[in-house]
């Protein structure tokens, strides 16, 4: 851990800085939409436009970092949010705030995307493991900091803008003066999705689903809040506890799922995530009980994300485990681009429940999936499971997800160890 650290902290602080201007600018683009007037459908356009923008980018960077160089496209594109983050509250129309967001999406995509290469080029099989723990920590510590930031300044003036954008401006600098060499840029060939889909069809169909389960929580979270008469103070904290809850339920739920049968984890993990939303939208109007309801909800869905994950891994051979990343982050990332959408129309139609009872529902088609996958096919004997690697859906890209199947594939090939993938 010591050696991740030495190697690799101008990474993790820039990384840090990064994550807390986005997570700020997302929940505050949802509490000045609502003093603005937006309607809850324009909002949840303006939030599905950041997962539009960030699948693109996912697809395009690697191209983009070939042709001019890591430096570069980390540097342009840093600039450009920093820019587009400034011009918010100048501009206070949904539209252009949905374009913006199309662009902060891409341009985060492209940044996470140099800045885990970067990470991949600083580990090796011995810290693997280590390095993409800790980046996994700092990304959600940033998105949890960055809720406390929102009570510096008034929500309807233009400090809160200027701060994530000082913010990402201030990251570039660490990355870029600390990390040397430039490292090669190399992605795998990606599974077809067809091919994906026949080797798991759970893993396929749970991404898309906890796509939108994880756009909800992430775009429309703080405009549920607004709705229902939060304060600044209460908004921040309800959006700060769905990762909190990420965090604490992600290992003890890794933990059981290298012990069991994964799919009977996930039925189990996705009904907590039931009684988590119904929880919500029965109790919501009791802080205490909201703010458990988003702990619940947002301590399983980052674990199933990862459990989907080293399920898929279950049924491929290691030579395709790389191939099959890129898949499995364009079906999630499908599911958020249309996650805001029925999110809000919910919202408009029924009111502020529809947040809940979207994420509800969900869990429910999940639950009724894994139920009838169990009957097609037998499970993996757990002695020839995988490894479960701590992921999340924050700022996930082909680079950090290839970085984990790359530490799976090193656990088998530890001395002594002969398990095999069925």
């Amino acid at each position: 851990m010591i050696q991740v650290l030495t190697s690799a902290w101008a990474l993790l602080l820039g990384m840090f800085l990064l994550m807390v201007g986005n997570g700020m600018q997302g929940t505050l683009l949802g509490v000045r939409g609502e003093i603005e007037g937006f309607s809850t459908f324009e909002m949840s356009i303006v939030m599905s436009a950041y997962f539009a923008g960030f699948l693109g980018g996912s697809r395009m960077a690697p191209r983009m970092i070939r042709r001019v160089g890591h430096v570069r496209v980390f540097a342009a594109l840093a600039s450009l949010i920093s820019a587009v983050m400034i011009l918010y509250p100048t501009f206070a129309d949904p539209w252009l705030w949905a374009i913006g967001r199309v662009i902060i999406g891409f341009c985060f995509s492209a940044v996470y995307v140099t800045a885990e290469s970067w990470l991949n080029d600083a580990a090796d099989n011995s810290n693997r493991g280590q390095a993409l723990s800790l980046y996994m920590i700092v990304q959600t510590l940033g998105i949890v900091a960055s809720q406390a930031l929102l009570l510096t300044a008034d929500p309807s003036g233009f400090v809160l803008f200027v701060i994530p954008s000082v913010l990402v401006s201030i990251a570039v600098t660490p990355i870029l003066l600390s990390i040397s060499p430039t490292p090669a840029f190399d992605t795998t060939k990606p599974m077809s999705l067809r091919d994906l889909a026949k080797f798991s069809p759970l893993g396929v169909f749970g991404m898309l689903i906890l796509g939108g389960v994880f756009s909800a929580q992430f775009g429309m979270s703080a405009v549920y809040g607004a709705q229902v008469g939060l304060s600044v103070a209460q908004i921040s904290t309800f959006v700060a506890t769905f990762f909190i809850g990420a965090v604490v339920l992600q290992y003890p739920i890794g933990w059981l799922s290298d012990r069991a049968d994964r799919r009977r984890v996930i039925v189990m993990a996705s009904i907590v995530g039931l009684l988590g939303s119904f929880m919500g939208m029965v109790l919501g109007g009791n802080f205490a009980f909201l703010l458990l309801s988003a702990f619940v909800v947002g301590g399983v869905s980052n674990p199933l994300y990862s459990l989907l994950i080293a399920h898929t891994n279950d049924y491929l051979e290691h030579e395709d485990m790389a191939a099959a990343s890129g898949g499995l982050i364009f079906v999630n990332g499908l599911g958020a681009v249309f996650g805001p959408l029925v999110v809000g129309a919910l919202m408009e139609n029924i009111g502020p429940s529809g947040f809940y009872l979207f994420t509800g529902i969900l869990f429910v088609i999940l639950v009724a999936y894994s139920v009838y996958r169990m009957t097609q096919r037998p499970s993996v004997p757990v002695d020839e499971q995988g490894t479960y690697v701590a992921m999340s859906q924050t700022s996930t890209t082909p680079v950090a997800m290839e970085i984990a199947q790359e530490h799976v594939i090193d656990t088998y090939e530890e001395p002594g160890d002969d398990s095999r993938v069925a």
